[in-house]
């Protein structure tokens, strides 16, 4: 096989395989990364590296490599951009947790959440308890949104708070 061909084609197989294993194993983690993750993700692109170039270690190999990688992110974008299906595929959807100052505790559960986690969630919103609390959404990204209503004004405040400790789930 072409070199450069069979540069391609193993960059295009490991992206998949990466792409379905984040999917399958929590992708809430990639967006704030924690110790454990960020040695994960070192040793995961140490081990894949030769699976995407082979015996090619020179600078063409490696720059057609990355080449690969953003041409594929970008049409897995693209796609996702345009096909619900393979979107939700990719991502799951937003879970509610709280709705006009009730928890849901079978959502709670199910996203692997505690009440503790949750209620610190809702105190660095600035709010006062889950009875003020509108709506607590676990968002795809792993952060949580809440609506809350300021009593005195009977105003509608929305805040969103990257976490520090985003928490896997799946479904």
């Amino acid at each position: 096989m072409n070199p450069i061909l069979d540069v391609v084609v193993r960059s295009l197989c490991v992206y998949l395989f990466m792409v379905v294993a984040i999917r399958l194993f929590g992708k809430n983690q990639l967006s704030q990364l924690n110790a454990g993750d960020v040695v994960l993700l070192l040793l995961i692109s140490n081990a894949v590296q030769n699976a995407m170039v082979g015996q090619d270690t020179s600078l063409q190999g490696g720059l057609i490599a990355a080449l690969v990688l953003f041409a594929a992110n970008f049409i897995v974008k693209r796609l996702m951009f345009s096909n619900r299906k393979f979107e939700s595929f990719l991502e799951d959807d937003p879970v509610i947790l709280i709705k006009d100052g009730v928890i849901d505790e079978k959502a709670l559960d199910e996203v692997k959440i505690s009440k503790e986690e949750l209620q610190e969630a809702i105190r660095e919103h600035g709010v006062d308890g889950t009875k003020n609390v509108k709506l607590a959404i676990l968002e795809v990204d792993g952060n949580i949104s809440v609506v809350s209503e300021d009593e005195k004004s009977k105003q509608t405040n929305y805040s969103r708070i990257k976490r520090k400790n985003k928490r896997k789930y799946l479904r």
